[in-house]
Parts: C-alpha cells; structure tokens; sequence
C-alpha cells in the first residue's frame, strides 16, 4: 500500500517537505472525501428533482427563471 504523503511549502523561504501523514491526517483525509460523496449525491438528488419539477410543468429552466424573478 502506497503511504499518503503530506506536501508543506514555505512561502517565505520556498523551501519544500514532503513527509508521510500521521494517522490522524489520514483520518481527516477519509471523513473529508466521505463528506464530499455525500454531498455529491445530495446535489445529483436535488438536481433530478428539480428537473422532474421542470418536466411536469413541461417548461424550461430559461422559463422558470422568469417566473421567478
């Protein structure tokens, strides 16, 4: 298994580490990218609703933003 590997950069001297991540980075790692799927799927969700919306009215999002402002 490959190790994770943190990148940190010094802007004021430009000096570059790469060091592995301790297993707390790691762990922040996992919850961030379950987070983002999670999201993910809630816009994919809420986007097919409003496009059922807009199918069922039979109009456009051009249309329903007219109505709307």
């Amino acid at each position: 298994m490959n190790k994770i590997q943190i990148k940190e950069y010094n802007c004021e001297t430009g000096e570059e580490m790469v060091r592995d991540a301790s297993v707390e980075e790691i762990e922040n790692i996992k919850v961030i990218a379950e987070n983002y799927e999670a999201r993910k799927e809630e816009l994919a969700a809420k986007e097919a609703a409003r496009q059922e919306i807009l199918n069922r009215l039979g109009i456009t999002e051009d249309e329903a933003k007219l109505l709307l402002s």
